[in-house]
């Protein structure tokens, strides 16, 4: 399944941007103090752990109508608290990548902004039903599942509306839960038949983002070869090590993705070298460059890889998800 189940091993992937990473009290004011309060007080008696939101399932497999498929679901997210790092591109082009793999993808914008949305060709008016209907119960999660142009790749749309729901859900208790409750009967259900879910988060540590990191597994991290990239660096790190330890305890940095890389700028060196330093082996081998066909895709409605699939930030995304797939494999094999 998914959801950090510990008996199951699913992953959600979600983007999260590096850079200018809040402090933890802003963090807590952003979020909420009250929020944060009764989280760190509550217990999750339903399920019986000792911390909100863990399962311990360990009879589903068991039951009848569990989704044996979960058992090879990934559930990811992508995310950054800087905008402008590339981590809606590497959403949309991942995922791409994935499918043309034929693996089945379904991303999650969480992002009010919709730009994975229209990054796709699609409409995210007000007639479209989006996450926000999912959120605020008037549809299920199923029912907000929409077709891409692309063979295996699906998505749950966003628009503006969603930027609201903070408000909105001032007075609920588990709002941090939210998105991970809408989807586990999705998740583990028969209908679930996808490979990899990607979330693509706002880019800021808004109430939206807590919930991806509360539902997701794994985190990639896109990093801008900037300066003022590398200064948010541990900030995110104690940002995350808060979540993991009173949210979701198996929230891991998959790994972090180097972007907007120009191999003429001495900085964006130091940046790569710095950047392997301080996070090792989870610092991808392949980085994406500055690209203009990049920028130019997103207002076709189009991933660059089919936009034009012989430049270089084609190549490169398509080097970054052999990369990608061949860690998946690793990581199955150790576990």
């Amino acid at each position: 399944g998914s959801f950090s189940v510990p008996n199951v091993g699913a992953h959600v992937w979600v983007f999260f941007e590096n850079g200018n990473a809040m402090s933890p009290t802003y963090f807590a004011t952003s979020f909420g103090a009250e929020d944060w309060q009764a989280i760190y007080e509550s217990s999750d008696t339903e399920h019986g752990t000792d911390y909100p939101g863990s399962y311990e399932n360990k009879s589903k497999k068991d039951d009848p109508t569990y989704n044996h498929n979960t058992e090879t679901y990934r559930n990811k997210f992508v995310i950054n608290q800087k905008g402008g790092v590339g981590k809606t591109t590497t959403v949309i082009n991942l995922a791409a990548a994935l499918s043309f793999h034929k693996k089945k993808v379904l991303i999650i914008d969480l992002d009010p902004q919709g730009n994975a949305t229209t990054g796709f060709g699609l409409s995210n008016n007000d007639d479209t039903t989006t996450i926000y209907d999912v959120l605020n119960g008037n549809c299920h999660f199923e029912d907000a599942i929409q077709n891409t142009k692309i063979d295996n790749l699906k998505i749950v749309s966003s628009n503006v509306d969603l930027s609201g729901l903070e408000v909105e859900t001032a007075s609920e208790n588990r709002r941090a839960f939210l998105l991970k409750d809408k989807m586990e009967g999705f998740i583990n259900g028969n209908k679930n038949d996808f490979s990899y879910v990607l979330i693509d988060c706002p880019p800021s540590l808004s109430l939206l983002t807590v919930m991806a990191l509360v539902a997701a597994k794994s985190l990639i991290v896109p990093l801008q070869a900037e300066f003022f990239a590398l200064e948010g660096l541990s900030q995110l790190i104690k940002t995350i090590d808060r979540i993991k330890i009173k949210l979701n305890p198996q929230l891991d940095i998959r790994g972090v993705l180097l972007t907007m890389f120009d191999k003429r700028n001495k900085l964006s060196a130091e940046v790569d070298s710095e950047a392997r330093k301080f996070f090792k082996s989870k610092v991808y081998q392949t980085v994406i460059p500055r690209n203009v066909r990049l920028s130019e895709a997103p207002s076709h409605g189009t991933p660059v890889l089919i936009y034009d699939k012989s430049c270089s930030g084609s190549k490169s995304y398509l080097s970054f998800t052999e990369e990608f797939l061949k860690q998946e494999n690793i990581m199955e094999s150790a576990a």
